[in-house]
């Protein structure tokens, strides 16, 4: 398990107001004081500051504007935007965050009166006279008068609440300090996600977005010090998918450089071992790798006893998702094929699926479970075999123990169901937005092998996947030797 990073990422997101527009907050604070209050020390506890409100991706900072000048440095209020937004959610947003509203005040009476009211009521007024003049009866005109403005002032009551079922609010110096601090890390994930097309990075944004709506969620239920440990444990997994996005961000811009065997041992977000020492080996046995063919991933043959170095052929399969402490999804692996022969993995049943998993295949293929599988007349087979569900448990017991490497994946639901299915299975998915079906064949599989093909190259170039130590000898060593 990795360490938690003890410090944030150099960041100043949120820390001031339009940080990265620097102009935009004279802009507002001009108008601020033009058409708001702004507090200074002649005000009351009950006067209301008028805000300058931050959108962002994520909801927005409603600033104060200080009377001094100066620059405020906790926001009075913060939104966040419900996780997934549609378009119509993030129209809400922008609604809550529309100029204050205009208001006349109605003399001595204690009360104002929206200018948008006012001018719909003039409106009204004028059209019912001009209908009264031409015949139409007071009874009717009068009421199509009054209602007019009572439907707007209705209308904008009942968009404010609509509004806010969307977005969570938070205000008070405390949550304001804590959510702002939660919000400048959830911008960098954002600033990862903008700058590569990486779908890990989109997931880290994803899901720092829900840690945001959650920690708004215990604000507005419970103080910050009651909710301290629940906010605790939120802030140090946001901090750890900010640490993730900046180890992918490197890792993407070492890989295109010439040194290719410097690059591989950098931080890696999809392995090939988890993010920890691992056992080496001899640095002369290992050899660069051949360039990556389609489909393929061409390795060096083994040079030392068959029983120890694996044949180049991999292992895929599908699991249940779990989370390690880069909180990023993992539901299938593939590991070397060797890794079969490991004796924490149950035996012989390890031994026989690697001697099928190698017989007749080609050098560096990535074989999945399914494979085999349609391979044993659909499973019928498999008892001959031996139990691939106890076998598989024990290889991801032994990644997660650093006991040999494996390239840790996070498929989409289509391109995991493919690898699921037969190599001559057909899947058949409806869009749950035009309603429209699609059918996804045996090509569209391969495809999803070929991406992860070109992930395990850059993810094991220059060091190939380590299948682990004490490796039982193989059931055709015989055969080889």
């Amino acid at each position: 398990m990795t360490d938690t990073p003890r410090t944030p990422p150099t960041t100043a997101h949120h820390e001031r107001p339009f940080i990265s527009h620097p102009g935009r907050w004279e802009k507002e604070r001009a108008r601020a004081e033009r058409t708001g209050h702004i507090p200074d020390s002649t005000c009351a506890a009950s006067c209301e500051p008028v805000l300058v409100h931050e959108r962002t991706r994520w909801g927005w900072l409603a600033w104060t504007v200080p009377g001094d000048g100066s620059l405020p440095e906790i926001p009075h209020k913060i939104g966040v935007l419900t996780p997934a937004a549609t378009r119509l959610q993030r129209l809400a947003l922008r609604w809550l965050t529309r100029r204050p509203t205009r208001r006349i005040a109605l003399g001595s009476i204690p009360a104002s009166l929206r200018l948008s009211v006012a001018a719909v009521a003039l409106i009204s007024l004028l059209v019912g006279l001009y209908a009264t003049c031409h015949g139409i009866p007071v009874g009717v005109a009068l009421p199509a008068m009054v209602l007019p403005p009572l439907l707007v002032e209705h209308l904008l009551d009942l968009l404010d609440v609509r509004a806010r079922e969307h977005v969570r609010v938070v205000e008070g110096d405390g949550a304001c300090r804590y959510l702002q601090r939660l919000a400048a890390l959830h911008a960098d994930l954002l600033q990862a996600e903008a700058s590569s097309d990486r779908s890990e990075l989109r997931r880290s944004a994803a899901l720092g977005q829900h840690l945001l709506w959650d920690a708004v969620g215990l604000l507005q239920t419970r103080d910050t010090r009651a909710a301290s440990a629940d906010l605790i444990a939120r802030e140090r997994l946001m901090l750890q998918l900010a640490h993730q996005a900046a180890q992918i961000l490197n890792a993407t811009a070492e890989d295109g450089t010439a040194d290719a065997n410097h690059a591989a041992t950098q931080g890696r977000p999809l392995g090939p071992y988890p993010p920890a020492a691992r056992p080496t080996t001899n640095p002369t046995s290992r050899h660069t790798p051949t360039p990556v063919q389609k489909g393929t991933f061409p390795m060096t043959r083994p040079e030392s006893n068959p029983a120890i170095t694996a044949p180049d052929v991999y292992f895929l399969f599908a699991h249940e998702p779990y989370y390690p402490a880069s909180a990023q999804e993992i539901n299938t692996t593939v590991v070397a094929a060797a890794s079969l022969l490991h004796p924490r993995a149950r035996q012989p049943d390890g031994a026989r699926i690697h001697d099928l998993l190698t017989r007749g295949r080609r050098p560096g293929e990535i074989v999945p479970l399914s494979t085999l599988t349609h391979e044993l007349d659909g499973g019928a087979r498999w008892p001959e075999i031996g139990e691939w569900e106890a076998v598989t448990e024990d290889l991801l017991q032994l990644i997660r123990d650093r006991d040999c490497d494996a390239l840790n994946l996070c498929l989409p639901d289509i391109a995991r169901a493919l690898v699921c299915a037969g190599p001559r299975s057909e899947i058949r998915a409806v869009d749950p937005k035009s309603r429209r079906h699609r059918a996804y064949r045996p090509a569209d599989r391969v495809e999803v092998l070929v991406e992860v093909s070109r992930q395990l190259a850059w993810a094991a170039a220059g060091s190939p996947l380590w299948p682990g130590d004490g490796l039982l000898p193989p059931l055709n060593s015989a055969d080889k030797s």
